[in-house]
């Protein structure tokens, strides 16, 4: 029996357990369900784990507050069209009428009036098309707010790892510079130069040794811009994966400015706002159309005198009223003329807007193109010849054939060569994602 009791209290102990652990388990998924989605998207961020560039951009696009913002403001908008067509609220009126002593007790007359006001009709379905389009700017400003959240990631994205590529460039040129004064100093130490080599030699290694701690935080601070594009903290560590890679444009320049023109969202938020312009236009005409007042009046008389008869004491009483445009020389019609010229303005603000666009992806489309016939030219010939170059001044300076400056320059050559194409390579990314952003969408798509 005792035996039998220590298993039923341990059976019983076991489910207590199992039900805490299912409590506890439930009350964790609640809490992660209740978690905003920034802190969601921010906890998928292993700090371990290495990131692509569309890792990164599947991120920023979803937690950045800039968006969340514009998204908000977009569903906003949304609310803001309905209630348009919905009239003016209905005024409801209490008299209390000839008091003799004060004007809450002893009246001759109670008086309930309720009145409403209409518009013209045609004016509400015309504000509800404004707001409308109101909400279509919205979203199309929160597509924008995306794209340029997107255009901002690649860039980070790209500068760290250009300043990665330097930081190991770099490297490599303090690492020449040791063979450098290796050489120096033994061919100092020999009699074979002079002082002034070797103290030369130290210096670029020093200030290279100097620019190298440079370099290595500018990479560190590329990391705080995507931490910050990221919604997270400045110093979090962050791991990417990747390479600054040449890749042709293979979309002619005509297409893209056609597609930009055609879908850039700057563009067609002022098409959208040129419409509301014509639209105000038209309501601005419809003030000289009359609005409605609609009222009814019932009178309760408390004394009998006061009534129309004595046996009289309610009536009903009905109110229709216009409103009269008396001074529509002074109101109506420099409305109409004010709405005139914001129409105008709105359509040169479009054309405006058009030839710009035409002009940037245009000017882009060409620096970019330049930019990679450039990395390619020093990728493929030129840090291959200036390596080459680098080598045989080395040999040639220990054999007393060249003299130090030559040497220098040499290694110069050689270190600047790489930069050049990492900055040229850096360049046409940057390129291609400023004109992703001008066009207003990838240009995979």
């Amino acid at each position: 029996m005792i035996g039998y009791e220590r298993a039923a209290c341990a059976a019983f102990s076991g489910r207590r357990r199992a039900r805490r652990l299912g409590l506890a388990i439930l009350l964790g998924l609640l809490a992660l369900s209740g978690l905003t989605p920034a802190v969601r998207a921010q906890s998928r961020l292993d700090p371990s784990r290495v990131w692509t560039l569309a890792q990164l951009i599947e991120v920023s696009t979803e937690v950045n507050p800039v968006i969340r913002a514009a998204r908000n403001r977009w569903y906003s908008a949304l609310h803001s069209i309905k209630q348009n067509y919905a009239p003016a609220d209905p005024v409801f009126s209490y008299f209390n009428v000839d008091s003799p002593k004060n004007p809450f007790i002893g009246a001759t007359e109670h008086s309930f009036i309720v009145s409403e006001q209409f518009q013209f009709p045609g004016k509400a379905l015309l504000q509800a098309k404004t707001a409308r389009r109101s909400a279509r700017i919205a979203r199309l400003a929160y597509q924008a707010a995306v794209r340029d959240i997107r255009a901002q990631t690649e860039s980070a994205y790209y500068q760290a790892l250009l300043d990665g590529e330097l930081v190991k460039v770099n490297a490599d040129n303090v690492e020449a510079l040791r063979r450098v004064l290796k050489v120096t100093q033994v061919a100092y130490a020999a009699g074979q130069v002079t002082q002034t080599d070797f103290i030369s030699a130290e210096f670029d290694l020093a200030a290279a040794e100097q620019l190298q701690r440079q370099f290595e935080v500018n990479a560190q601070n590329d990391k705080t811009a995507l931490n910050q594009l990221l919604y997270r903290r400045p110093d979090e560590p962050l791991k990417l994966s990747g390479e600054l890679a040449l890749k042709p444009l293979k979309v002619p320049v005509d297409r893209l400015v056609a597609r930009a023109t055609a879908r850039r969202q700057e563009i067609l938020q002022m098409a959208l706002a040129e419409h509301n312009s014509e639209t105000a236009l038209e309501l601005a005409r419809l003030e000289y159309a009359p609005d409605y007042l609609i009222g009814y009046e019932f009178d309760s008389f408390v004394l009998p005198s006061a009534a129309p008869a004595p046996t009289f004491l309610r009536d009903h009483s009905l109110l229709v009223g216009i409103n009269v445009p008396l001074f529509f020389w002074i109101k109506q019609d420099e409305d109409v003329r004010r709405a005139r010229y914001d129409l105008e303005a709105a359509r040169d603000d479009v054309g405006s807007i058009r030839s710009q666009t035409e002009a940037a992806v245009t000017t882009l489309y060409r620096n970019a193109r330049l930019a990679y016939d450039t990395a390619l030219l020093y990728r493929d010939s030129l840090i291959a010849l200036a390596r080459q170059d680098f080598e045989v001044a080395l040999i040639a300076y220990q054999s007393g054939k060249i003299d130090f400056a030559t040497l220098t320059q040499a290694l110069k050559r050689s270190y600047d060569a790489r930069v050049a194409y990492l900055q040229g390579t850096n360049q046409f990314l940057a390129g291609v994602v400023a004109l992703e952003q001008t066009v207003g969408e990838p240009l995979a798509q």
